[in-house]
């Protein structure tokens, strides 16, 4: 196939431009279609409006959840704000919309919002029948129980027969079902359309039990039960449920894009690279540490940003772990422990592809 340079000595004259015409079209459309697929209809949109529109939940403390003062926070809601720092330089620029299990898939499906990073977990289902892609697991969580002290249950297997409260349109409810029937214990699921609505009903005493996240059962216990020593959360999971932001099909930059922005803040604490001390650590040796920084090599360039983009995302929110402590961590009112959600190399099961 004749180079670039050949064609065009070869365009020069007419009967050479028609000559060569179908292979010149052919290149001139391949970059043009390249160019095109880099550009990102999602990224333009969010450029041009100066904000992120993310979907949260309706309100699961430590997660995704107004404070006092009206503001969204949680782990959840800190990875929205590292986006924002990373596409727009600031963290703020994002517009967070609640959503329950049963609007979320469609608000995003239907581009009413631009990522969805709401306590949801990863499956095959999910992934490969929505039209949606799962980018990164933010939080490694398991299904359990939570229920008054009174009924002395120390264990799930002694819950048969009981009414448990569960949130439709979830895979905690048909993880229940499974759970229930594979152990012949007879559970009776109560329904209910929203997450709020089904621990109302274990405190009201319409269950004995409510099912969903570990995670999600601390803070219920922790900011709404009418008083925490009167409940306890069962030590047994009977599922795994890897969290992490969704984003729809067909926009492989933004994709990229979310991704990325979550194993940078991952690969930060790796690296022992802080909120506070970003800057500063630009002025290391590490290679590793001057990639991930924009000091180095320009690794921005690949997801259409600047080389500043990750260093604007740690200074944002802080390293994983940061986010990790701050919001759920042993810094926060639901004080969970790190576990599996420690990095690879702590002993824990997070672990980042490396930003190079």
């Amino acid at each position: 196939m004749p180079t670039l340079p050949h064609l065009l000595r070869l365009l020069r004259p007419l009967h050479a431009w028609r000559a060569v015409w179908p292979v010149w079209a052919l290149v001139a459309l391949t970059l043009c279609a390249a160019d095109q697929a880099h550009a990102g209809k999602t990224l333009d949109g969010i450029r041009q409006r100066g904000h992120i529109v993310c979907g949260v939940s309706t309100g699961v403390a430590g997660f995704s959840a107004p404070d006092a003062k009206g503001r969204w926070a949680g782990l959840d809601v800190d990875i929205c704000r590292a986006m924002a720092a990373a596409v727009l330089g600031d963290g703020d620029k994002v517009h967070f919309v609640p959503l329950n299990a049963q609007q979320r898939f469609a608000a995003l499906q239907s581009g009413q919002i631009d990522v969805l990073s709401r306590n949801t977990s990863w499956t095959l289902t999910r992934d490969a029948s929505l039209s949606l892609h799962f980018t990164a697991i933010t939080y490694i969580d398991g299904q359990g129980f939570l229920l008054p002290t009174k009924l002395k249950v120390t264990r799930a297997a002694q819950l048969k027969g009981a009414q448990v409260c569960v949130q439709s349109g979830t895979t905690t409810e048909k993880n229940l079902a499974d759970f229930s029937r594979s152990r012949k214990l007879g559970i009776k699921p109560i329904v209910f359309d929203t997450y709020e609505a089904g621990f109302k009903a274990l405190f009201a005493g319409r269950c004995q039990a409510y099912s969903a996240d570990a995670s999600a059962l601390a803070s219920v216990r922790n900011k709404e039960a009418p008083n925490p020593a009167d409940y306890i959360v069962l030590p047994d999971l009977i599922s795994k449920e890897p969290l992490g932001p969704v984003v729809r099909r067909g926009d492989d930059e933004w994709f990229a894009i979310v991704k990325w922005t979550v194993f940078a803040l991952q690969e930060a604490e790796e690296l022992g690279i802080t909120q506070a001390q970003a800057d500063a650590m630009k002025a290391s040796d590490d290679p590793a540490i001057q990639r991930l920084l924009g000091s180095g090599e320009d690794m921005g360039k690949l997801l259409g940003l600047d080389k500043a983009w990750s260093l604007r995302a740690i200074k944002a929110v802080g390293h994983y772990g940061e986010i990790f402590e701050r919001n759920i961590g042993a810094q926060s009112p639901l004080k969970l422990p790190r576990g599996v959600n420690r990095p690879w190399n702590q002993g824990g099961l997070v672990f980042a592809p490396p930003v190079r």
